[in-house]
């Protein structure tokens, strides 16, 4: 008697239900096949984070720290909020955070709004763009030190350019930097012509990806330029603003190249000593690190209060 012979579709399952020769894949070979391939990646990645944990998140904890303590001939103790008490009674704490103030309104007037307007006209032209897109990041990529000194002389008040164009006008001279009045504003024009190029070009990134049909739209319903800026631009570049008013109020608010190579930092009559200046003062001036410790510890939080502000305003405007 013949044995059964086995269907196609049979054949096929005993086919499927027979194990592997050699028994099942081994996964601990797949998973050092895959270590192997990404290991530069990983490596990468741990360099990067041992970089941040040991510039940035150390010195930040290192701070809290010194922030309560105080130390004498290398004797270190804790002084509990003495730090903190040393600064508020110095004279120069108030007079530091309003020049700080000062400067970062002084800053969004001129390099929040000047940027914008810039990547507008670039946006608008038809010929040229590329050209235009380099002279206006040319200041970011000259060394701030080299930028600052440039403006040292522009408003040197016997042979500064600014002056000789005053007078050729007829207008009077003026002490740029040394007239209390004047020395602020003179450090601003400065850093928004130092700072505005990478502003400027990512502006210029939000406009293009804005859709040519909401303008055409807007044309067709009579907008001119001021209504098509109003209702289409700023609205389609919201998140773009919001996000750069955010990063120039925590970068001016930290603002020290500027006024220390200008000015000398405090500037006459202290007109230009900011929070930051204040902390380089403490620490390299007065040997007090604890106290820059502690002035740096505020504007921690308080920079960090902005941002957390911010956070929340975007969700709720999100829902």
């Amino acid at each position: 008697m013949s044995a059964p012979s086995l269907t196609p579709s049979k054949a096929a399952r005993v086919r499927h239900a027979q194990p592997p020769v050699g028994g099942p894949p081994r996964r601990g070979g797949s998973f050092g096949r895959s270590l192997k391939r990404n290991l530069t990646a990983h490596g990468f990645l741990i360099g990067a984070v041992l970089c941040f944990a040991f510039f940035s998140w150390y010195p930040m904890v290192r701070e809290f720290f010194l922030a309560f303590q105080k130390t004498d001939q290398g004797e270190v103790s804790w002084v509990g909020l003495e730090n903190l008490q040393t600064v508020y009674n110095d004279p120069a704490f108030w007079q530091a955070w309003r020049n700080t103030a000062l400067f970062t309104v002084l800053a969004l007037v001129f390099g929040f709004a000047v940027p914008f307007v810039v990547a507008i006209v670039i946006n608008e032209l038809r010929h040229g763009k590329g050209y235009l897109r380099l002279l206006v990041y040319l200041p970011v990529m000259l060394p701030p030190v080299a930028s600052v000194l440039l403006f040292k002389y522009l408003y040197d008040p016997g042979y500064g350019l600014l002056n000789e164009v005053f007078g050729f006008f007829g207008l009077p001279e003026q002490q740029w930097l040394q007239d209390p009045d004047l020395s602020m504003l003179s450090v601003v024009i400065a850093s928004t012509w130092m700072n505005m190029g990478g502003a400027a070009l990512i502006y210029l990134a939000a406009l293009q990806g804005i859709p040519g049909e909401l303008y055409e739209a807007a044309e067709l319903d009579g907008a001119g330029l001021l209504r098509k800026i109003w209702h289409v631009t700023i609205p389609q570049t919201r998140l773009i603003l919001s996000l750069m008013l955010l990063m120039q109020v925590i970068a001016t608010m930290q603002v020290f190249v500027e006024p220390f190579l200008l000015t000398g930092g405090a500037g006459p009559e202290g007109s230009t000593t900011t929070v930051v200046y204040l902390i380089y003062q403490y620490a390299f001036n007065f040997n007090d690190y604890g106290a820059a410790a502690a002035l740096g510890l505020l504007l921690l939080v308080l920079l960090a209060g902005v941002s957390a502000a911010y956070v929340k305003l975007s969700r709720a405007e999100d829902e």
